[in-house]
């Protein structure tokens, strides 16, 4: 019994859809979704039709891309309100999500509870100092400014600044209830702003996670913390953690014939081999 991870599955590209659809049964293994399936609740659907069947168990934290405000069966939905909708969705179809109870794993390597977050980002990786105007327009000076800006609308919060610290307060609440076992911390922004790797594009950095939870793999008893965003897989070991960035990305972010198995990431139990950089 294994648990994977994959996140930014994007399935609103071809080429993605493609590539899962060849993904290998595991039906007595877990999968984590790790946030960044698509944009709409159909994409949620298709990923969900075509993994449910070949993984024991599915459990899925949400990432910007789902928190975009879409049309939803004729309803326009977006922030906290598409949150709730998208974890109803999990609710009917059988997926362990976000604001669901923590479940704990029984297999090998365990038993670890699976923190599943959901605590966005509050700009606070920009150069210090900066505040959120200050911080887009240091990201724009370089050419850069996130599709957030005006797809993700974090009504009913004044903004995503206060909607972060909101989801930082409750998982940190939950998290201090959560100390039976060892953690797995999921989330889909980075934990840590020295986790960020994104060459192509640095000025990224304000939309990638917040730096309340910068010691969280220490606080909360983390064995691994998981996460994407970024587009780049890479394993990092801090302070004894194994950090996990687990995505699959864009196609042309891919690597030419790598087939879907091997972006599975292995959580637990803990591989004999990875590619590791140790601090």
């Amino acid at each position: 019994m294994k648990l994977w991870a994959l996140s930014d599955l994007h399935v609103g590209h071809r080429r993605n859809r493609e590539l899962l659809e060849n993904l290998s049964p595991r039906p007595g293994d877990w999968l984590i979704v790790g946030g960044d399936v698509g944009e709409t609740g159909d994409h949620m659907q298709w990923a969900f039709d075509l993994l449910q069947p070949r993984f024991a168990r599915l459990l899925w934290v949400p990432g910007n891309h789902e928190l975009w405000t879409t049309e939803e069966r004729g309803v326009r939905l977006g922030g906290a309100d598409k949150l709730a909708a998208l974890c109803e969705l999990c609710r009917s179809r059988g997926v362990i999500s976000v604001d669901d109870p923590w479940p704990v794993w029984p297999g090998d390597g365990g038993p670890h509870t699976l923190a599943l977050l959901a605590l966005l980002y509050d700009y606070t990786f920009a150069p210090a100092g900066m505040d959120r105007a200050a911080a887009i327009a240091w990201a724009a000076d370089d050419g850069v400014l996130a599709a957030d800006e005006a797809r993700l609308d974090p009504r009913p919060f004044a903004d995503i600044v206060a909607w972060s610290a909101e989801r930082v307060r409750t998982a940190a609440a939950r998290l201090e209830l959560a100390r039976a076992h060892p953690t797995i911390l999921v989330n889909h922004w980075p934990l840590r702003d020295d986790l960020i790797f994104i060459p192509r594009v640095p000025r990224y950095r304000p939309w990638c996670g917040t730096r309340a939870t910068h010691d969280w793999h220490r606080r909360y008893g983390a064995r691994v913390v998981v996460s994407g965003h970024l587009h780049t897989r890479r394993t990092d070991w801090i302070d004894g953690v194994r950090f996990e960035e687990v995505s699959l990305g864009y196609p042309r972010e891919q690597r030419p014939g790598m087939i879907a198995d091997a972006y599975l990431r292995q959580i637990l139990p803990e591989p004999t081999a990875c590619t590791t950089e140790r601090r």
